[in-house]
Order: structure tokens, then sequence, then C-alpha cells
């Protein structure tokens, strides 16, 4: 299982690791609408991917802050 695996090496990270991984994944994601609306994106299912990678980021980042109060 890849998301297993992604979300154990995603609970490894701190804090300020978590949130430049959310940062450039939000990019990343403003980037694939952006060639999905010029119609240069070949692989949109990557749209998908993406954003709920954004979700276990910010899973994480939950988390930590509850665990942290």
């Amino acid at each position: 299982m890849k998301t297993n695996k992604y979300v154990e090496e995603l609970k490894a990270k701190t804090a300020a690791e978590l949130n430049e991984e959310l940062v450039a994944a939000k990019k990343e994601l403003f980037n694939l609408r952006f060639q999905n609306a010029t119609n240069q994106l070949d692989n949109t299912s990557r749209i998908k991917e993406v954003r709920k990678n954004i979700a276990r980021i910010q899973t994480v980042i939950t988390e930590k802050a509850r665990v942290a109060n």
C-alpha cells in the first residue's frame, strides 16, 4: 500500500516540514488546475491524487496539534 507508507512518512516529519509539504502540494494543485484549464494536462487523475495528499497532510497536522495540547 503506497498510501500507508506515505502517511507513515508524513507522521515522521515535524510540523514545519509538514507545512512546507502542504505549501508545495497546494502549488502543485494550482499548476495542475491551470494546465487542465489550458488543455495541457495529460494525466487528469493527478489532480485527484494531489487533493487527497493535501487532505492527508492536513489530517496529520491536526493529529499532531491535538497530541501537543
